[in-house]
């Protein structure tokens, strides 16, 4: 993240003292969290919550539940979370949450325990109009549910805009779960718009097909783009006809959430998907897919991320070399950050829209920060990572410089 936000910041020349303010989050808060398990033991786990900034209004970011889960972590994906939100242009600032723990060795009891007592230690932290926390990896619907329900106890009253990603009958938004993976598909429309692809002529590969990778393979499908392979923890599976996503979702629903023996494809490697001959390549799984190691090894005239670091900062010098588009995380993905926004719109002002107001408004938000950023990448000759971050910095300065606040 610094070394994307180090590149940029030289690009504007802002000062060392902005620069300052930018690097450092504004909190940084870790808890113990006691937690009765279910054969009567008592554990202690880390919590984290950490507020990158707030100058553009409440912190916005999720929550996650992972062993690895560490401070630097959460500071990285704070910040990620400033810069999305203003590439966008949404009046939120970034932060991020995280607890280290394994949930799938925990009961839903010991869970449930375990993330009340972090909404208990994060009574000082959260609110509507101070920071919302929202699902991350390890969480859903059902963790909101419970931070709502102790928060709402903790004020007396309900308060159900105090997260976002919610149940529907909690005050959750429609097209939320699909969000992300629907941006993702605009934001590639976009590109494919600007280098003149026919998305009916284009081929795609998706890694990952969780709710993003799955979601975002449905939707370019629709719109005409021959997905031709797809993976997951399993492994990947190609088929150069075209994968028929609606049986592979469908096999995955059925199969444990896996892809393990789909027969629609033949097996590759999640390595072997990433240097296949495409035009549209979709990271959608984790952090550091693309390295030096095999950045050299793409064929993708496109890379859109959708997945929160897919590209190593050292992959990046490669990847520009050969030429390769790439739509970064923190415009590509933020799909899921702007129906999060609307969530919490229409929970202050009581009123539920429909469907496809939502649509129509976070599609419109997404081709504009995606002509926004395109345009800053031509104005200063810098590919579209940078151009990302140049539009997001020079944003949050603005505001800072406006405000006056230091």
């Amino acid at each position: 993240m610094m070394s994307r936000f180090d590149a940029a910041a030289r690009m504007l020349g802002i000062s060392d003292e902005m620069y300052d303010i930018l690097k450092v989050p504004a909190r940084q808060v870790i808890v113990g969290l006691p937690v009765t398990m279910d054969n009567g033991s008592i554990r202690v786990f880390e919590g984290y919550r950490v507020i990158h900034s707030n100058i553009l209004g409440p912190s916005k970011g999720g929550i996650r539940l992972d062993p690895g889960v560490h401070l630097d972590e959460v500071r990285a994906l704070a910040a990620w979370m400033t810069w999305k939100c203003a590439v966008v242009d949404i009046p939120y600032g970034g932060a991020k949450g995280g607890i280290a723990c394994n949930p799938r060795e925990m009961s839903a009891g010991e869970i449930e325990r375990l993330i009340r007592q972090y909404t208990v230690a994060m009574l000082d932290v959260f609110g509507p109009d101070r920071d919302i926390p929202a699902p991350d990896m390890g969480t859903g619907p059902r963790e909101m549910a419970w931070i709502v329900d102790e928060y709402s106890k903790a004020k007396g009253m309900t308060v159900n805009n105090v997260v976002t990603g919610k149940p529907l009958v909690l005050g959750g938004s429609l097209g939320r779960t699909e969000a992300t993976g629907r941006g993702v598909t605009v934001a590639a429309l976009a590109a494919m718009d600007k280098m003149r692809m026919n998305p009916y002529r284009t081929t795609a590969a998706i890694q990952g097909f969780g709710n993003v990778g799955s979601f975002a393979a449905e939707l370019l499908h629709e719109r005409g783009v021959t997905v031709v392979a797809v993976s997951d923890i399993s492994g990947g599976y190609y088929n150069a006809s075209g994968i028929d996503i609606t049986a592979a979702v469908t096999y995955r629903n059925a199969n444990k959430g896996t892809l393990d023996g789909f027969s629609g494809a033949e097996k590759i490697t999640n390595e072997e998907l990433l240097s296949l001959a495409v035009d549209v390549l979709v990271p959608a799984a984790k952090e550091d897919v693309i390295t030096d190691d095999n950045a050299g090894s793409i064929q993708a005239k496109m890379i859109v991320e959708g997945a929160n670091g897919p590209t190593s900062a050292s992959a990046d010098e490669i990847i520009n070399s050969k030429g390769i588009l790439v739509v970064p995380d923190i415009l590509a993905n933020a799909g899921g950050v702007t129906v999060s926004y609307f969530e919490w719109v229409q929970n202050r002002i009581g009123y539920k829209w429909t469907l496809d107001r939502i649509n129509r408004r976070a599609d419109r938000v997404m081709k504009d920060a995606f002509d926004r950023v395109f345009e800053t990448s031509q104005k200063y000759q810098v590919p579209m990572r940078l151009a990302a971050y140049i539009v997001a910095i020079d944003k949050v300065a603005s505001t800072y410089k406006f405000r006056g606040g230091y």
